[in-house]
């Protein structure tokens, strides 16, 4: 009996082997999720900063147009 048992203890059992393969794949995955998250905050940061620039050059736009019709009406 007392070989039995010490042969069995060897053989990983299913779950124990499932939640090990579990562990190296959320290991190898964790990596990539990083490089994809710091992408998608560059990517949010661009948008704002194009953002940003639209509405700078809307107004400086608006500013310049309401200027001419100023020159216009004071001629």
């Amino acid at each position: 009996m007392a070989d039995d048992t010490n042969a069995n203890r060897f053989v990983p059992d299913p779950q124990r082997r499932i939640a090990a393969a579990t562990a190296i794949g959320m290991n190898a995955l964790k990596p990539m999720m990083h490089f994809q998250v710091s992408m998608l905050r560059m990517w949010a940061d661009s948008i704002e900063r194009l953002e940003a620039n639209y509405d700078k050059k809307l107004e400086d736009t608006a500013a310049t147009l309401e200027e001419a019709s100023d020159k216009e009406r004071a001629a």
